[in-house]
């Protein structure tokens, strides 16, 4: 392994010019611009406004700031994510005490293996165009906590989080007392935004479940919609060994006369999606069936695309994110959204075409496919399993076309790591493995073993510390003048890809 060591930057706000100019760029350009730039059809969309990157800050004011880590360390003192007792009991014991907030507002629930967040930032922003106030649920996050609940396509403020914790605490301590297990920290922050949103009150909220479906803590809702993204391989140990055994617990979500929206899915996982359908009296949308994509385009800063949905065809749509799967993900919240306004079950006509492209086109999704610096590009995405690092593979080299690709790769234990690696050997040039701050990241060293196995000995470096191995990455992508057009990629895990984020001065 390389034993190449490049000089330290002086702090993590070093890249703060780079990336000062990149915002500067992007919020400047005129989008028609970008487009003609790209041989596309013209852009006409009316989305306002730049919209931030959906990441807050941590709070200016250090009030706010000991409040808020002192809720932050109340919840990483229960069970983390990652242990289980698979039952919705505890929760619904505090939603009963809550007095019920989840049946306040009418719902769309998420499940699937990749994809699920970027699919309900589009329906939040779908939702958001046509003037409906939104709730968003979604894990994990990026930077901060915060990020996991939405109130109108922004982050909870810190001042309503903490509200909101405070609000609920009692309830949460009065069930605590009559359970075997104490709520967990998911179960918890569940409670709080169905009580946010309750409170605000919201028109309708977008919820992803955390992992699987039947026994999931968001699944006390009964969603009037239930989005399936793709399934593939991720929490075997828990869900079962292959897409059909997982889906089986996915389709939990599955409620009496729901309407299901199915993005492609593997043959076995199709077949029991479209069983439990049946034997709840669903509706199902498939796409590929009901709805797909009629074209696709790729272009500056994203890319064009026409969308067929339930009511008719969406042209000249723009989603200013890379990738096939991104495409594909438009498409099902696209049905998603007709579906719970109606379309294609009470009437057949589509959605307001211009009201459609300006909710696309103020789209984000941080860490996916994210750019946060330039000479070289820095790339940031959360994939973390072998479906999304092929997904990533194939968008970053449509998206880039990068002479040369780096990545720096910090995985976390119980995953599959030598498929991801496997998804990502063909196109990075060398790789930089490190580890990211969490209890459940995966040892430089361990991670290193398996990618000295698939890359070999000379294309592999070793860097513990993250910010060591962002300098080494960028150095490795710099260093030669015939690579001028070298990237890096950095990728693994949604905590990785967060911790990056802020060492490269965003955030």
């Amino acid at each position: 392994m390389s034993e190449h060591q490049p000089d330290q930057p002086d702090q993590p706000g070093e890249y703060d010019d780079d990336f000062d100019e990149i915002v500067h760029a992007e919020t400047t350009r005129d989008p028609d611009l970008a487009v003609i730039e790209a041989g596309s059809r013209t852009l006409r969309t009316q989305a306002g406004p730049p919209q931030g990157d959906g990441v807050p800050a941590r709070p200016a004011d250090p009030e706010v700031d000991r409040a808020l880590r002192a809720v932050e360390q109340e919840l990483a003192g229960r069970w983390g994510e990652t242990k289980l007792e698979p039952s919705v009991t505890r929760i619904e014991a505090l939603m009963d005490v809550l007095g019920d907030p989840q049946r306040a507002y009418p719902s769309i629930h998420l499940t699937g293996t990749n994809g699920k967040t970027s699919t309900a930032r589009m329906i939040e922003a779908l939702l958001g165009a046509f003037d409906l106030r939104t709730g968003r649920y979604t894990s994990p996050h990026v930077s901060s906590v915060t990020e996991r609940i939405s109130l109108d396509g922004e982050p909870i403020s810190p001042e309503r989080f903490i509200e909101t914790y405070g609000d609920i605490k009692p309830y949460v301590d009065m069930v605590d007392g009559a359970q075997e297990y104490r709520l967990s920290f998911f179960e918890v922050l569940t409670g709080m935004a169905y009580a946010a949103f309750a409170d605000a009150p919201v028109d309708a909220a977008v919820v992803e479940v955390g992992m699987g479906g039947s026994w999931d803590a968001t699944n006390v809702i009964d969603a009037t919609v239930a989005v399936v993204t793709p399934i593939d391989l991720d929490h075997t140990d828990r869900l079962g060994s292959t897409p059909g055994e997982i889906a089986v617990e996915k389709a939990g979500i599955i409620k009496q006369g729901a309407t299901v929206v199915l993005a492609q899915q593997p043959v076995d996982a199709a077949q029991v999606m479209l069983k439990k359908a049946v034997d709840v009296d669903a509706t199902v949308a498939r796409e590929g069936m009901e709805f797909g994509i009629v074209s696709r385009e790729v272009a500056v800063g994203g890319q064009m695309l026409t969308l067929r949905g339930l009511g008719g065809e969406y042209e000249q749509i723009f989603l200013p994110l890379h990738g096939a799967h991104q495409a594909h993900n438009a498409v099902v919240a696209l049905a998603a959204v007709e579906a719970f306004f109606g379309v294609g079950a009470e009437h057949a006509r589509p959605m307001d075409l211009e009201t459609v492209r300006a909710a696309f086109a103020s789209v984000v999704s941080p860490g996916r496919l994210e750019v946060v610096r330039r000479s070289p590009t820095v790339v940031l995405d959360a994939a973390h399993n072998p479906a999304g690092a092929r997904a990533a593979a194939a968008a970053v080299g449509e998206a880039f076309g990068f002479s040369r690709l780096i990545g720096v790769v910090g995985a976390s234990t119980g995953k599959d790591v030598r498929g991801l690696l496997e998804a990502l050997e063909p196109v990075f040039a060398e790789i930089v493995v490190t580890e990211n701050s969490s209890d459940r990241a995966m040892g430089a060293d361990e991670l290193a073993a398996v990618a000295v196995e698939l890359f070999g000995d000379d294309r592999v470096q070793v860097e513990p510390r993250l910010d060591d191995a962002l300098e080494a990455a960028i150095t490795l992508a710099e260093e030669d003048e015939e690579y001028a057009g070298a990237g890096v990629l950095v990728t693994g895990s949604v905590i990785t890809v967060g911790e990056a984020r802020l060492l490269l001065g965003k955030g």
